[in-house]
């Protein structure tokens, strides 16, 4: 029997409705979230992405605009700008779009976003706060996850997680996330020995580690549930029609604009061994975005001290 697919756009338009509703009563107390997204460079993914969570910031009435700065900026102006938005007290969220040009270092911009501000929740307080069970803004994704096993009745008390990958972004968090609820975690990387082994004896599964289809049927255990994280740009005619046979959308979209996205998860092959499973696109993606609008409206009412 195939897998129950788990509907990510569903919990994530949920949420949404909340975060609107949320914004319309601060609006009573005249209080507009506002989100300054800052974009250095021209990387075609990252400017999808900042386009649609504007898109999704105005829908529910926050107020967002987009920093779009050349990838020749320098440290000294990207510097300043962070600097300015900090200073800005009727700024609530700030998000820095990654990946950066690679003369920019990411962590030291990170670390210079105030953690009020941190809509993102990669500011080293707020990682640090997370991993002591205290967790102020919580990673959009991660956070995501957590709230569509809650909706789908996974229970996780006593149950054995694997989370693959280990990244600051997913990985991690995911795991500290997973921890708190008193799951039994291993995280696994590049390095792990029998990764396949060790995923499999997972009665969660979490692939965030950016690898197209890495995950087959060897790699899951039989009713596990598992949560595909990755998005991976496929060209290749003949590797999508090994991984959704008799997809001829997918086919389309390859033969259209040159490639489709894939998860990090065979979703045809384990479909038939997993209890649950989410899809790609439309599993986690849209949760992201969902998170990422109710942590601005968090850090717009903690600011004015109505949290």
């Amino acid at each position: 029997m195939s897998a129950r697919v788990m509907d990510g756009a569903a919990v994530a338009a949920r949420i949404r409705g909340a975060v609107a509703e949320d914004v319309a009563r601060l609006s009573g107390h005249g209080v507009v979230p506002r989100l300054e997204v800052v974009l250095v460079g021209d990387d075609p993914a990252s400017r999808v992405y900042v386009a649609a969570k504007g898109k999704a910031a105005h829908e529910v009435g926050i107020r967002a605009a987009t920093h779009a700065l050349p990838a020749a900026t320098t440290a000294e102006e990207l510097r300043e700008l962070i600097v300015q938005l900090n200073c800005n007290g009727d700024v609530d969220g700030i998000l820095l779009q990654l990946p950066l040009p690679s003369h920019l270092n990411s962590r030291a911009f990170l670390d210079l976003v105030d953690p009020a501000k941190d809509v993102d929740g990669f500011h080293p307080l707020n990682v640090g706060l997370l991993h002591q069970g205290r967790p102020s803004f919580v990673p959009c994704t991660p956070a995501g996850i957590m709230e569509l096993l809650d909706a789908e009745g996974v229970g996780l008390s006593g149950r054995r997680a694997v989370v693959l990958g280990r990244s600051e972004i997913v990985g991690k968090p995911m795991a500290a996330l997973l921890l708190a609820r008193h799951a039994t975690v291993t995280v696994c990387h590049s390095r792990t020995a029998d990764l396949a082994g060790v995923c499999r004896q997972a009665d969660v599964l979490v692939a965030a580690i950016g690898k197209a289809a890495l995950v087959s049927a060897e790699f899951v255990k039989p009713g596990a549930v598992v949560v595909d994280v990755g998005i991976n740009r496929v060209e290749d005619p003949g590797l999508v029609a090994r991984l959704y046979p008799g997809d001829e959308g997918r086919r389309g979209q390859v033969a259209k604009r040159g490639y489709t996205l894939v998860g990090d998860v065979d979703f045809t092959a384990v479909r038939e061994v997993a209890a649950a499973i989410t899809p790609v696109p439309g599993g986690v993606g849209p949760l992201t975005i969902a998170g990422l609008l109710r942590n601005t409206v968090r850090a717009a009412r903690r600011r004015r001290g109505m949290e």
